[in-house]
């Protein structure tokens, strides 16, 4: 496959027809310049970085597509999806990092493209530097958050997305458990499917599947694009001039991209990932340190965990791999992955302390702890208990299992942070770790992984 692929790109490069192909749709390219005027930029490390952004335009989507897809809601003219997509310098490897979009951030000095006001630098959701200053305004808040250089910027709404994938005639996407969603009509029961463009966009777009909300929306949407790198790498889109064109006009007849994202940089990109497959691609979120951090006039937020968010940027700048080979983890395995569960520490008796060891424990094996464990009313507990919210009971399954012996109780409206009452009983803390394979300081995943076996 390898000698077939390369002697079809050299063929078609020495023949003129991969460039014409190319060529013959650079001018649909809708162009943006979001680098015009940038002044104090980091400096540029090895390899290349795309930021990649979905928005939630849908001017082109039939009638029968808004209702059948549940597309019929007012965009909000902001980033739906954030991405860093990180090609190495040896174009061996992508690696894709995923910024939520409701992360807390704070935009430069800027003029507003809507009301044409000057603003100072203030708090935002990262999605709101879009709708403020567009394409320009989140390079640069991504640039000033990450350190990371953009060198190049791709934005992609919902109906080049659909298109896309009906052009490569599906998606294969493989479920443990059935998946359904009232807002987007997603309903997947478990097992293998093959999505066709808009099915694809109500799995990408879902988030009240589960209780992870955003976070797990985006391993989601991380899961679909080692998908689609298996359909495009497997399906001899790479070997067919032909499919190749209409691949490449559905991707790019209806993006927008910086004014340097051309033809030849196109051609030069595919030619050297002509051998790129799952394996080649490596996904994970930036760490969150604080999963409602509530802002005056935004509300809740998520705040980073900024020594790890920026030893990940590190790794990007350095055009080092982050998926690196570990031993074997003895740790039990769980549903949801200690990161996202936020933890609240009650010492329910009179042992002086232990709510901090308890506290300690817990946060040592990734639990998201407060860090500010209190004394419970009544010290005279005997029992360990997790107190929760029906809403997050797989959470609290999942703490359940770090701490033998405990029992669960449930509280009506107590909110997404759980509780544990440390009780006599307490004997220390399990390791465990998410059932899914997103391992590793950064919680990261390689593509080959996730995709269907």
């Amino acid at each position: 496959m390898r000698m077939v692929t390369t002697l079809s790109v050299v063929v078609l490069a020495s023949a003129g027809i991969g460039h014409a192909v190319v060529t013959s749709l650079d001018a649909d390219i809708a162009r943006v310049d979001p680098f015009k005027d940038m002044k104090n930029r980091p400096e540029a490390g090895n390899g290349m970085n795309v930021l990649l952004v979905g928005t939630d335009g849908r001017d082109k989507i039939t009638e029968a597509e808004r209702q059948k897809y549940r597309l019929g809601g007012a965009p909000c003219h902001c980033t739906d999806t954030i991405m860093i997509v990180h090609i190495s310098e040896d174009r061996e490897r992508a690696s894709v990092v995923s910024l939520p979009r409701d992360s807390y951030a704070e935009t430069p000095a800027h003029t507003d493209q809507t009301t044409g006001k000057r603003h100072g630098p203030h708090p935002v959701k990262l999605n709101a530097a879009y709708a403020e200053g567009g394409p320009q305004l989140t390079v640069r808040t991504v640039e000033n958050m990450t350190h990371v250089k953009i060198d190049h910027y791709l934005e992609v709404d919902f109906t080049s997305f659909m298109k896309t994938v009906d052009v490569l005639g599906g998606v294969e996407i493989c479920t443990a458990e059935p998946m359904k969603d009232a807002y987007t009509g997603l309903d997947l029961p478990a097992g293998s499917h093959r999505l066709n463009g808009g099915e694809a966009l109500q799995y990408v777009r879902s988030r009240h599947v589960d209780s992870a909300s955003d976070l797990g929306r985006m391993q989601r949407q991380q899961r679909f694009l080692a998908a689609l790198i298996e359909q495009a790498t497997s399906s001899g889109v790479l070997l067919n001039p032909m499919k190749f064109r209409d691949v490449t006009h559905a991707v790019l007849g209806s993006v927008r991209a910086d004014k340097g994202f051309g033809t030849d940089e196109l051609l030069d990109l595919g030619r050297a990932m002509r051998n790129f497959s799952p394996s080649s691609s490596e996904f994970t979120t930036v760490p969150i340190g604080q999963m409602a951090y509530m802002v005056k006039g935004i509300g809740e937020t998520l705040k980073w965990d900024e020594p790890k968010a920026q030893k990940l940027f590190r790794a990007l700048r350095d055009d080092q791999p982050l998926a690196r080979h570990k031993k074997k983890s003895k740790a039990l395995r769980v549903d949801v992955a200690p990161q996202q569960i936020r933890v609240q520490i009650e010492n329910a008796t009179p042992t002086e302390g232990l709510g901090g060891r308890v506290d300690a424990a817990l946060a040592a094996t990734g639990f998201l702890t407060t860090r500010l464990p209190t004394d419970a009313a009544d010290r005279t507990a005997r029992r360990t208990v997790v107190a929760y919210d029906p809403r997050w009971d797989r959470s609290a399954k999942s703490l359940a299992t770090a701490l033998p012996g405990c029992e669960l109780r449930a509280v009506k409206n107590q909110g997404p942070t759980l509780k544990v009452i440390a009780g006599a009983d307490y004997k220390g803390v399990r390791r465990v770790k998410a059932a899914d394979p997103y391992q590793g300081e950064f919680g990261v995943v390689t593509g080959d992984q996730v995709v269907c076996p």
